[in-house]
């Protein structure tokens, strides 16, 4: 952070392109307090290691759950309630019908690949399996590509690290795992359904319901920033609204502001603590400080 006491302060920035950041990231967007240098990598989640290990950015988006995880390990970091993506999950994770139809339950006593065990989709897939679907996770193996970005966290007992190298849809094919959490990777092929019947719908109905987007990634700040200079998070916190509003994208997101993210945010560690993934169940509340609480769209 260049000048952070006074000032226009220049911030490294860990920040993807997506329609609602396209106004900030372009320029489009700019400001007398603060001044991104977007050093970030393509794809995000390639910098929350470096964020984390390394304080590599200032200022960011980074997953909700590697938030909480670095939350608990006391890493420098303070939340925004700026959610950057989200989306329904139910449709994450799918089975290769070649080897037969797969109902969520089978999958317990079942190998299931996953990026990493403390992804955010996975979190969000495997709560949706547990609470409605009654699926034992417990009871599954779960194979992954890569460690936590966190150095201080081990995955539970019931994790395999697959080979360097492994590709999950390669493995889906062969039929070497029953099923793979994929995201936005899930080939686009007939043999590979969802485990989740109608799952689009299903994701839709379920977010309607409990009126909760899950959240994939949110904006975070260095706390020295948030200590120091609190004019300068909630400039960062306009330009994120502004950048937003102005997107021509109408796909469902998750809102702005603490109050209305409470009940997903609060979903997010209630999953994570069942999940193994943090050590201790924290409020809402203590992820934010004064200023970063205060913010509203």
């Amino acid at each position: 952070m260049d000048n952070v006491s006074s000032g226009k302060v220049k911030l490294r920035t860990n920040l993807a392109d997506y329609p609602n950041t396209v106004a900030l990231k372009t320029g489009a967007l700019n400001s007398p307090l603060v001044e991104f240098d977007f050093c970030g990598p393509k794809t995000a989640h390639d910098g929350f290691k470096p964020m984390l290990r390394e304080n590599a950015f200032d200022a960011g988006e980074l997953a909700i759950v590697t938030f909480l995880q670095a939350f608990a390990y006391g890493k420098p970091y303070i939340l925004l309630p700026a959610p950057i993506s989200g989306r329904t999950q139910h449709h994450c994770i799918g089975y290769n019908s070649e080897f037969g139809d797969l109902n969520p339950k089978d999958i317990e006593g079942k190998k299931v690949g996953v990026r990493s065990y403390a992804q955010t989709t996975g979190l969000w897939v495997r709560g949706i399996l547990q609470h409605e679907y009654g699926v034992d996770l417990d009871k599954v193996t779960w194979l992954t590509l890569d460690e936590s970005h966190l150095a201080e966290y081990e995955d539970p007992s019931n994790c395999q690290r697959l080979p360097k190298g492994s590709k999950l849809a390669e493995l889906l094919y062969a039929g070497e795992i029953s099923a793979a959490i994929l995201g936005n990777d899930m080939p686009d092929d007939p043999r590979i359904r969802t485990l989740i019947p109608d799952a689009i719908a299903e994701g839709k109905k379920w977010s309607a319901r409990e009126q909760v987007v899950p959240i994939n990634h949110m904006f975070v700040v260095h706390r020295d920033l948030a200590k120091n200079r609190p004019d300068v998070v909630a400039e960062i916190f306009r330009l994120l609204v502004e950048s937003r509003a102005v997107s021509t994208s109408n796909a469902l997101q998750p809102p702005f502001g603490l109050e209305a993210n409470r009940k997903g945010i609060g979903l997010a560690i209630e999953w994570a603590f069942e999940q193994k993934i943090i050590p201790r169940r924290f409020s809402v509340d203590e992820l934010f400080d004064e200023t970063t609480a205060g913010l509203v769209p």
